[in-house]
This record gives C-alpha cells, structure tokens and sequence, in this order.
C-alpha cells in the first residue's frame, strides 16, 4: 500500500486497513474470508492466520500470561500438547490435561483463564459436552476455546453452544483441495480485540492467495462434507465387519465414547474414521500399508483424496488411559467412490494376511 501524501500516511491506522501499510493485519481478500467464516460458524469476528496451529497459538497467547492456568483437554492435537508443556510452562503457564468425558468444574481454579475444548477429539474421536465445558468456564471467569476443525463449522455451530473462542485448521476442510496452509480464528464480539491485538503482535498474516483459495473451498463445503460423511460411515460399517479389526472409532457408532452428546449437538460427520487391529508384526503391517492404492499414507486430513497413517493414541495422553493394544489406524476418506476404498483395503489385508 503506499500513499499520495504524508498527510495521508500519517493517517494510516484510521483506515478500514488499520496498521496493514502493506496488508500484513488484512487485505480485502483477507476480510471476505474472515467475514465468510464467521458467518458460518455464528460468531461475530474472524481472524485467519497461517495454519491451524498458529490459530491455536495465537488464541491461547490471547488469553494466557504468567501465573495462568489453562485446562487443556487430554485427546487434544499433539502439537498443541508440545506448545503447552515447553512453550507455555516456560512463560509460567501451567497446564492442567483433563479427560474430555469429565465435568471440567472441579479443575477450575482462581488463576485459571482458559478451558480449552477439541470435540471430537484428535485420532480417537470423544465428543465433549461442549456447552457444559463452556458454561463452567463462563461461570468461573474463564474464556472457552474450541477447536472446531472437525465439524468445519458446518456440523456444529459453537457459539450457539456458549463457545467463546473458535478456531479450525482451514488446511483440511474449509480449503478441502490439500493445497494451502490455513487457519481461522472466529469470536465473539467480546474476545474480538484480544485475539486481533495478539495476532497483530505475532505477525500471523496471511496472504491474500492463501485466503482465495481458503473462499474456493468453502463454496463446495456443504456439498463435499455429506459425501465425506456418507463414504466413511460406508467404510467403517464394513471394517467393523473384518475379522482383522478389534474396534472401529466412529462418533456415529454407538460405542463411541459421548456418541449421545454427538446426536444432540452435531448435525452431521465427516470422512474420519480410527481402527484397532488385531495384534500383528510392523512386517505384516508395512505390507499392508505399502501397497495402498487410494489411500495414500500422509497426516492431515480434509482434502478430497483419501488418506492413512498408522497412530498411537497411548503415546499422547496422560489424563486418559487408551483401552486397545492392537496397531491403531487413522483413516480419511475422501471423495472416491466407496467400493473402491473398500476393495483397496479389501487387498491390503490381503496382503496383511500374507506377510504375517
């Protein structure tokens, strides 16, 4: 951005543009897409940054100084862990991981200033109860931050459930290509300047390319979801059939640990879905694994090609125990047609058998 006179530079920060001088807080590419996300989150501001771990840093940083307490869910994404026990602990922030099926009151302190929610949770799927985590928050002085990344904003509505903060890893649903890095920061009228101040103060920008193909993606969500939806629920019915897989982690399933809380708050599910296989070597499971056809092996999710990687949810907790010991695979399926992802494992347990 540059200016006709000094009259004019020196008056920059009283424009729409407040402080870019060259679009590093915004751009108009930049503010359709925050407007676009609040709007379909329910929230009344919107801040993007340059990934969903930099909206989780940002949001926490917003809200946290030393001497805070953060409550932060135990199943929660494994980076976000890392930032809290080297990152946060260094600034005299102490975290507190609790298990996402428990009432979170009687963890709440004076000192504790943010209840940090992911529902459903990262790689094994518990679904909180969203507006109780938040109303106790609320209650005890505390601001609640959900990680909404799963719903992409479409499945669940935070802010009709009390949330005050709601971030999304952009990168998977709402770009739904695989091919920008992405996050989104949505708030209330109130956490608003917070969470603008402290992204300003980081220098999160975003570029306006990035947040173009962050609205490309959002005008086919609320058509790419169901069919996300519909093939996962199609390939976990079947695998929960396998004589290979002890356990299939789906919110939809009944087993699924808050499945009744999902029914009540969630309208819908994506392409996500957790197995737990029968005990075999890390031979028979490279054979297995190795030979994919569609499913690529890759971390993330959301884009429209499906995805596995092998997980140990056990590794990444320490409020909560994980009940399975068999090999655990995370599988995203995307948008090929279903009869086709089922033969492609179809042929990897085939190969599973053979190696073992």
């Amino acid at each position: 951005m540059v200016y006709p006179t000094l009259e004019a530079l020196e008056h920059a920060d009283r424009t729409p543009y407040e402080g870019t001088r060259y679009g590093r807080r915004g751009t108009p590419t930049t503010f359709a897409l925050e407007e676009a996300v609040a709007t379909l989150e329910g929230g009344d501001h919107c801040v993007a940054v340059p990934s969903g771990l930099a909206a989780i840093t940002t949001a926490l940083l917003a809200f946290l100084k030393a001497g805070d307490h953060l409550l932060m869910v135990d199943t929660t994404y494994g980076p976000v862990r890392r930032f809290c026990d080297v990152l946060l602990s260094g600034l005299g922030i102490e975290t507190t991981y609790y298990d996402p099926l428990a009432d979170v009151t009687p963890l709440l302190r004076d000192t504790t200033r943010v209840v940090y929610l992911e529902s459903p949770g990262s790689l094994t799927f518990e679904v909180q109860d969203v507006p109780a985590a938040a109303t106790a928050a609320r209650a005890a002085g505390a601001v609640s931050i959900l990680d909404n990344t799963w719903s992409a904003g479409l499945l669940l509505k935070p802010f009709a459930h009390g949330v005050d903060v709601s971030i999304q890893a952009a990168t998977k649903y709402l770009v739904g290509h695989s091919d920008v890095m992405l996050g989104t920061i949505t708030t209330t009228a109130d956490t608003f300047l917070r969470v603008k101040r402290a992204s300003a103060l980081l220098g999160t920008a975003v570029g306006p390319d990035d947040c173009y193909l962050g609205l490309r993606g959002m005008r086919t969500l609320s058509v790419r979801l169901p069919r996300h939806q519909e093939t996962a629920l199609q390939v976990a019915r079947w695998l929960a059939g396998r004589a290979e897989v002890t356990h299939v982690r789906h919110p939809a399933f009944g087993d699924c640990p808050g499945h009744a809380v999902w029914r009540r708050d969630f309208s819908g599910a994506n392409g996500l879905v957790t197995i737990v296989l029968q005990p075999a070597s890390k031979r028979a499971l490279a054979a297995m694994l190795d030979g994919m056809k569609l499913f690529a092996m890759g971390y993330s999710w959301g884009g429209y090609e499906s995805l596995i990687v092998p997980i140990d949810p056990a590794a990444a907790r320490s409020a909560t125990v994980w009940p399975y010991s068999g090999p655990c695979l995370r599988l995203h399926c995307g948008l090929e047609d279903p009869a086709d992802l089922i033969d492609d494992l179809e042929q990897g347990f085939a190969r599973l058998h053979a190696a073992s």
